[in-house]
């Protein structure tokens, strides 16, 4: 009864409202849950202090992160208040590899917290990710779709307009950012309406058909084609009309062999050739 009350208290509205910040007793009382031992959380959470990490291990962080979603699931969506500030601290770490870490299994984690707390506490820190050094954004990218597809459809779209930048990478010849950027594409048709496929994802899939890898290219040849099944089957026909249009005069009508290779490449799957007969007749 002692701890409810204590947690009732610290976790009140009209207390979070009134007081922007806890003293060192009240905030070790947010910490407080019933799930594990406290003295082994307390233990947990003392070892993601960064003076720690510079003094006892450097590894020290990276482990931590890598065990978080693990302490997260075991001790639920309503101890997360004990979490939240360990979270941020170590998404802030200056070492790429703690980031790196949390960006894998960041998707992980808002399974477990629901749309609601990845809404408020996860979505900031996803941002942050999509901004950092190519090995903490490909831990993003390869799980893109497992992460957007937890949010609002409103939330979502926000994404989009940021899509285009993952084609820009620290080093040009990490092809292998573009291709996984190439499947999470395909994923992503399922989540958006066939106007955002077409404004959004369309041009990025076109600038990856021209990638200097042959390997991005081929991954990208099949993103094209699942588009064109996904604008044939909605409800206006105008998207696929106007795509298989484009086709036929960046590819088809090509002045380079590699151009008119391409669009064959994309016509070998079985369905293109059935939108091609029912758009064109």
């Amino acid at each position: 009864q002692s701890m409810d009350s204590t947690l009732h208290y610290i976790h009140n509205d009209s207390d979070l409202n009134t007081n922007s910040s806890f003293s060192p007793k009240e905030e070790r009382k947010s910490k407080v849950q019933d799930v594990v031992p406290q003295a082994l959380l307390d233990q947990y959470l003392s070892m993601t202090d960064p003076s720690r990490a510079q003094t006892v291990d450097t590894e020290i962080a990276k482990h931590c992160a890598y065990s978080l979603p693990g302490v997260a699931l075991t001790l639920g969506r309503q101890n997360w208040h004990c979490l939240k500030d360990t979270y941020e601290t170590l998404a802030s770490d200056m070492q790429w590899k703690v980031r790196r870490t949390l960006a894998f299994s960041i998707h992980e984690l808002a399974v477990i917290l629901g749309d609601q707390l990845t809404a408020g506490d996860l979505v900031p820190v996803f941002n942050g990710f999509l901004k950092d050094l190519d090995e903490v954004r490909i831990g993003v990218l390869k799980h893109l779709h497992d992460f957007l597809k937890l949010l609002h459809v409103d939330k979502r779209r926000e994404y989009l307009y940021q899509l285009q930048e993952f084609l820009v990478t620290d080093n040009s010849r990490n092809w292998r950012f573009r291709a996984e950027l190439a499947e999470q594409l395909i994923l992503l048709l399922d989540l958006y309406s066939a106007r955002d496929i077409y404004d959004y994802l369309r041009p990025i899939a076109f600038s990856l058909c021209a990638d200097k890898v042959s390997s991005v290219r081929w991954i990208s040849y099949k993103l094209v084609s699942e588009m064109v099944k996904k604008l044939y089957m909605a409800s206006t026909p105008t998207f696929v009309v106007d795509l298989m249009n484009e086709l036929v005069e960046k590819f088809c009508r090509c002045h380079k062999w590699s151009g008119r290779q391409t669009f064959v490449f994309i016509c070998q799957v079985k369905c293109l050739f059935i939108c091609i007969l029912g758009v064109w007749g």
